[in-house]
């Protein structure tokens, strides 16, 4: 019914129409009318219909509005992703959001250009838009500060994408009673307009902010993350490993199996790792070629398609690290134990098997299920410390280090073929007992991280070739090609600080910019812009290509434990006839949601554990000093990016003492007086915290010289938003969003 509909409104030849008529051009039965009134509310809540005056109906393209989910970042602009394939992002500014918050469904009407004005690409906006309806809410509950004011209590939202507090009666039935300053959870029960405040229901009362765990347990209860999963899950779960060994293999699942069990296997992971989802093995042939074998964590051999473990999966869409935790997409005696490819141990999996001339130059690829023993299990220091010293006379060793050779020939080719250096450094917070942070550790992108990362973007994307040859449906790794006036614009910055630059739509001067910035004070701020010019990587079912990687077919093959497009993408290759509980579109969508969804988490467990960390330091007066780049300067200040930190802040004027600075716009510089002393974008300074409030998530810094050391009395600034540094490409809107494939510097992009 709904079919005919759709393809009735979108005739030429259709007029609005009412139900009557609707059932005659139709050429439906009188006592079908319940039938399409039913069918018509399902499309007008879906977004693809309108009911005019009159209660007819038009198709929503008709009325230039266009359904689809909405993603809101920290600045408050939306974006939204078209329902319809093929339909361009629409830009949709603060104001005109209207009620609609981040993941919900929305209609959007487009901003109409007058005809004839053809802007130049140089000043041509986005595609943008504004709500005129939420179709559908992603959710209802978000945690927040309880407040009182004279009259009311009101709840200020955690999300700082949520622009209002929510108005809250006394709080009944909800366990212990609130003080004011808690964290509790909020329910939005009303919201009619923008210039109005929201109104709620407290649900559930967190505790202090400063209680021990109610930080974590804040990011949990604001991201909508699980802490248990449903006892049909875990029975599954159980009924699975009870009836099979831990350690070897049986007769059963070793068949229609190619046996690699002797095969020298290993895996490297970080240290903390426990879910080792991929393992490699390669031997020399001959002095022309080698063999590659990439194997996979067969999760799909346990996982079966609507089962109650798929189902859980697919709602969680990935696993989620935070700072003292992971969320796992699969009960722990799959992740941690069957599916994991430990040493020692009997594990089933799905290969991709490579022969590679010496170059790198894929010859010949294979698919097929396997069953392995890894032989050891590295972790990526060791595999460092190895590869800088000669190889032992040890046959695991030899390997790896031919293996290093290899992926470094791939790593080459890569970059050859156009390839983009977005590559930062992370950090790695890690907590004592008591949940604080006891330090911060640097992990660099070094050899051993591009040893297996090189390896599982070659698979990759010979899955993804594999799949578009047989024509099979999937869901495919997307990162599309940034906007020509988004690009022009960046050059335009980097033009402005006498660097030179070309055209950055020929991917041959992106790559030349980016060695660029290799060698200059300013490249880390620049790379940075850079990023953020570009879009959004996602899922989709059509195989629209990689821009960031330089590849027209790609997929995610490769952490099938963590995350659910991986596994999507084993059945569609490897099942003959894959059982698809859910449209692939609606998967893709989800799993799009639920990456950006656990990337913000991860941040804002970081960030809620920094903030204390912080401010401990404040508040004994032991200041640490930090390394700091200058990333931007203005007339009040210049922000610094702390790479030992993670986080970025702002230097205010009013925290240096005895000086007096003058702003040049046009070299954007800050001179003091009396020193003389130049303050300019790229420069590296020394800089400790100044200013921390957890509550607004802002973080100010000061200069680490002379009087600047002394604890100073807090002003009228409100400080400027922390945010994430940019160790994680993919935290910000415009950045290019790279999964990790391990707790690490490793991803998966």
């Amino acid at each position: 019914m709904e079919d005919k509909i759709v393809k009735l409104l979108g005739r030429a030849d259709y007029a609005p129409s009412n139900v009557p008529e609707l059932i005659k051009r139709l050429d439906l039965r009188p006592n079908q009318q319940q039938e399409i009134q039913q069918a018509l509310q399902r499309l007008e809540a879906r977004g693809q219909i309108l009911r005019t005056k009159g209660n007819r109906y038009i198709t929503a393209r008709e009325a230039d509005l266009v359904p689809g989910v909405i993603s809101i970042n920290r600045q408050g602009k939306g974006f939204l992703q078209p329902d319809e394939a093929g339909v361009p992002e629409i830009v949709i500014p603060e104001s005109a959001t209207a009620t609609a918050l981040n993941g919900d469904r929305v209609l959007v009407r487009r901003e109409i250009k007058p005809r004839g004005l053809r802007p130049s690409p140089k000043t041509e906006a986005d595609s943008t838009g504004a709500v005129v309806r939420v179709l559908e809410r992603k959710r209802s509950q978000f945690v927040g500060t309880l407040q009182r004011s004279k009259q009311f209590l009101f709840v200020i939202p955690d999300d700082p994408r949520i622009p209002h507090s929510i108005y809250v009666p006394e709080p009944r039935d909800v366990g212990r009673r609130p003080n004011i300053g808690d964290k509790v959870v909020v329910e939005i029960q009303q919201w009619e307009s923008r210039q109005t405040n929201p109104e709620g229901e407290i649900i559930e009362v967190l505790g202090a902010p400063d209680e021990e765990g109610v930080d974590m347990l804040s990011v949990l209860r604001n991201y909508d993350l699980p802490l248990h999963f449903p006892k049909p899950v875990l029975h599954e779960a159980a009924t699975i490993t009870k009836s099979r060994s831990l350690t070897d293999a049986s007769a059963e699942d070793m068949q229609r199996r190619t046996d690699c069990r002797s095969h020298l296997v290993i895996t490297i992971d970080p240290d903390d790792a426990k879910d080792f989802d991929d393992a490699i093995c390669l031997k020399r042939l001959s002095k022309d070629c080698v063999k590659l074998w990439v194997h996979i964590a067969d999760v799909s051999h346990y996982v079966t398609p609507g089962s109650p473990l798929d189902i859980e999966a697919r709602k969680r869409g990935n696993s989620t690290y935070l700072v003292d935790r992971v969320i796992p997409m699969l009960p722990e005696a799959l992740s941690n134990e069957l599916c994991s490819l430990k040493p020692d141990v009997d594990r089933l999996t799905k290969c991709v098997e490579f022969l590679l001339s010496n170059t790198g130059e894929v010859l010949e690829t294979k698919f097929y299920p396997a069953a392995i023993r890894s032989k050891r299990r590295f972790t990526y220091q060791e595999v460092l410390t190895r590869l800088q010293q000669p190889p032992i006379d040890d046959p695991v060793e030899s390997m790896l280090h031919e293996a290093h050779a290899m992926a470094q020939h791939l790593r080459r080719a890569r970059f050859k073929n156009g390839s983009l250096d977005l590559d930062f450094p992370e950090n790695k917070i890690r907590l004592d007992e008591q949940g604080r942070v006891l330090r911060i550790d640097r992990n660099e992108n070094d050899v051993s991280h591009q040893l297996i990362e090189e390896y599982m973007l070659l698979a990759n994307e010979a899955v993804a070739g594999r799949l578009m040859g047989l024509n099979r449906p999937a869901v495919y790794r997307v990162h599309e090609a940034p906007k020509a006036q988004r690009l022009q614009q960046y050059r335009e910055d980097v033009l402005s600080h006498r660097i030179p630059c070309g055209n950055l739509t020929l991917r041959p001067e992106v790559q030349k910019l980016l060695e660029r910035f290799h060698d200059l004070a300013i490249g880390p701020a620049l790379k940075i812009g850079f990023l953020r010019s570009l879009m959004r990587a996602r899922y989709a079912v059509e195989p629209l290509g990689h821009y960031g990687l330089a590849k027209t077919r790609y997929a995610h093959f490769t952490s099938p434990i963590r995350r659910y497009a991986d596994l999507v993408i084993h059945r569609a290759l490897f099942d003959k006839k894959p059982a698809i509980t859910a449209s692939l579109k609606e998967t893709a969508e989800h799993l799009s949601v639920t990456e950006r969804n656990s990337a913000d988490a991860e941040r804002d467990s970081k960030e809620v554990k920094l903030y204390a960390y912080l401010k401990a330091q404040l508040q004994t007066g032991e200041l640490q000093t930090y390394p700091a780049l200058v990333t931007d300067v203005r007339n009040f200040g210049f922000f610094v990016d702390v790479p030992s930190l993670g986080m970025s802040g702002l230097v205010h004027l009013s925290s240096i003492p005895n000086e007096f600075f003058v702003f040049d716009p046009a070299r954007s510089e800050l001179t003091g007086r009396p020193s003389r002393r130049v303050i300019k974008l790229g420069d590296n300074i020394d800089v400790h915290v100044w200013r921390v409030d957890s509550f607004k998530k802002q973080v100010d810094f000061q200069l680490a010289t002379g009087d600047a050391g002394k604890k100073p009395a807090r002003t009228a600034h409100g400080g400027t938003r922390g945010k994430a540094a940019p160790a994680k490409p993919g935290r910000a809107r415009h950045e290019p969003a790279k999964t990790q494939t391990k707790r690490g510097n490793r991803r998966a992009r």
